[in-house]
């Protein structure tokens, strides 16, 4: 299979993964042969990417971070309980659901034991062909990666589930927030803003008095949005005033919304969000943070079409751990765009000075290679 950018989709190509619903519900199977109708269909509800077959690529399994039935139980209990915060507007604090703790730390127990049974496991994108209410999944999303930081961080299992769960639950504010705020086309005036940016507060609120969700988490929510150098919100505080965990989300926070499509902009793809989020080394996130992400995230992800340096066409497929920005291209076209007849791979870890100079630039795709 290969990753491919909507509009580089043919009529002919099949689907080689699933397209999900916001509920998790399947639209489209794999193996479904799309149209052009299809196509304008997918790019219409905001799916960028999707997963295509190729027999030139039929070797190349794309991994899972969590399993299908994590995957689903996970986004079912955030869809149940922040659904139901939203029935609820204005909740006053004090007011509880302790439910809320046994079904999210059962979540998270699955989430754990999803990513430590992965040795090497690194951060691919799970945006892929999901037509989505963006708090869910990016909610998920944000824990995914945070806990998996954590272990390679070092973080023990009890501290896991602590950051795993202010992960999860730091946008749970924004079950708050007005939902034509929340879903506005286009630029939010000040007001419209101003009111956002109190999700962060509205989630501390809601989770401080939560019967066995850690304040740790509560916290977590609140502090997400601040920044070292304290240009951040709701209470501008910088440096060490910020928790390691909130630190730890806020920059995953920043990544997932960059790499996820939103109503107003098109996603980043991975080495561009990584290279958005070093801009802010030592004012925004702490160095080491960004180091140790940079080190866990797939910068070229699997299936990717990429441009060498030689002009040629390729596609990733496989990611060196030691050393994500230098992967394994198979090359399937020449500078020209030709297919070749007998592909190559080349591995970038060792080919030091083989680079890759372009990003889904299309090589002449065939009209239906993917069937």
């Amino acid at each position: 299979m290969r990753l491919l950018p909507i509009q580089m989709c043919r009529p002919g190509m099949r689907l080689a993964k699933k397209i999900y619903s916001e509920d998790g519900v399947v639209l489209l199977s794999e193996n479904v042969e799309l149209s052009a109708r299809l196509i304008n269909r997918l790019s219409e509800c905001g799916v960028y990417f999707v997963y295509i077959q190729d027999p030139r690529l039929a070797d190349l399994v794309i991994p899972d971070l969590i399993s299908e039935d994590t995957r689903q139980r996970a986004l079912s209990e955030i869809r149940t309980n922040f659904r139901d915060l939203m029935d609820r507007p204005n909740r006053k604090s004090g007011v509880t659901y302790p439910y809320i703790a046994k079904s999210f730390k059962q979540i998270m127990g699955m989430v754990i034991d999803d990513l430590t049974d992965q040795k090497d496991a690194m951060i691919m994108l799970m945006n892929m062909g999901i037509v989505d209410d963006y708090l869910f999944q990016h909610s998920l999303n944000v824990s995914v990666y945070t806990t998996l930081l954590g272990i390679a961080n070092g973080y023990n299992r009890d501290e896991l589930m602590t950051l795993g769960l202010g992960a999860m639950l730091h946008d749970i504010g924004k079950t708050q927030i007005s939902p034509n705020i929340l879903k506005k086309q286009g630029s939010l005036t000040f007001e419209e803003y101003e009111e956002m940016k109190r999700h962060a507060e509205r989630g501390y609120l809601l989770l401080k008095d939560e019967p066995n969700i850690p304040l740790i988490a509560a916290h977590c929510a609140y502090q997400h949005h601040e920044r070292l150098d304290g240009s951040g919100y709701p209470r501008g505080i910088k440096g060490d005033e910020i928790h390691e965990y909130a630190k730890w989300i806020g920059l995953v926070d920043s990544y997932d919304a960059m790499t996820t499509t939103r109503i107003y902009r098109r996603p980043m793809l991975p080495h561009e969000a990584v290279e958005s989020l070093y801009a802010g080394t030592g004012t925004l996130y702490e160095q080491r943070m960004l180091q140790l992400f940079r080190d866990k995230v797939a910068i070229y992800p699997l299936g990717i079409t990429v441009k060498l340096q030689s002009g040629e066409f390729g596609v990733v497929v496989d990611i060196n751990s030691s050393c994500p920005h230098r992967p394994v291209v198979r090359v399937l076209n020449n500078e020209n765009g030709e297919e070749l007849n007998a592909p190559y791979e080349v591995d970038l870890s060792t080919q030091l000075t083989t680079m890759i100079v372009g990003v889904n630039d299309d090589p002449h795709l065939p009209e239906a290679s993917g069937t």
